[in-house]
């Protein structure tokens, strides 16, 4: 069975630049971009499943704007990377990103507007605190 936080990724490629961590370039079935890889620095090119993770507290307005169409996605965006999903929350008021079926929880910096829960956002991370584990199934 999968495991409800996973996806699966093609990673492109895991580089290390000068004062960044290990990046990954990867592509999904909606977008592609390079985020923080906390796997094996030396993982081949290849087909992985994933757990997402966002290091960074979300704040409607800021870091999270309605979304610029429906459906998952995911892009650079300079220095952030811009992953599109639907934001809601869980029955313990936990916030969590739906994206592409991949659950990834989130902290929130203040209580989501209303009518925000259950509509597509826009969220834009820094891609060093959107991070990436290879998950075994």
């Amino acid at each position: 069975m999968l495991h409800a936080r996973t996806m699966l990724v093609e990673l492109v490629k895991v580089a290390k630049f000068p004062s960044s961590p290990w990046l990954a370039q990867i592509r999904t079935p909606f977008g592609g971009t390079a985020v923080r890889w906390c796997g094996d620095q030396a993982a081949k090119p290849g087909k992985y499943h994933v757990e997402w993770t966002v290091d960074e507290d979300i704040a409607w307005g800021r870091n999270a704007k309605p979304a610029v169409g429906i459906g998952p996605g995911v892009r650079p965006g300079g220095h952030c990377v811009v992953l599109r999903g639907r934001l809601d929350l869980t029955v313990d008021g936990a916030a969590v990103l739906d994206f592409g079926g991949a659950q990834i929880p989130l902290d929130l910096a203040d209580p989501l507007p209303d009518g925000v829960p259950g509509t597509w956002v826009d969220l834009f991370v820094e891609r060093e605190k959107v991070a990436l584990y290879p998950y075994e199934l």
